[in-house]
């Protein structure tokens, strides 16, 4: 053997005076900032191509100016 050790990971560091990571709470690290950890990631990840996040917007218009769906009677 050529005494070549297998690398270990370098542990991550978290980010002083950052804001906590919008998922756990805990404090970010720099590899997945704003999160602190790529299960956060992918969490938040997940929750926008699920549809859980939505941003909000003005209900459409028709061309004639009408909100909402036509009336009918």
């Amino acid at each position: 053997m050529s005494g070549d050790a297998p690398k270990k990971a370098t542990p991550a560091k978290p980010i002083p005076g950052a804001r906590p990571c919008p998922i756990c709470g805990k404090p970010p690290v720099e590899r997945y900032k704003p999160f602190c950890s790529k299960r956060c990631a992918d969490v938040d990840l997940n929750r926008w191509l699920s549809g859980s996040y939505a941003i909000p917007g003005r209900p459409e218009e028709d061309e004639d100016g009408e909100s909402g769906p036509p009336e009918r009677g």
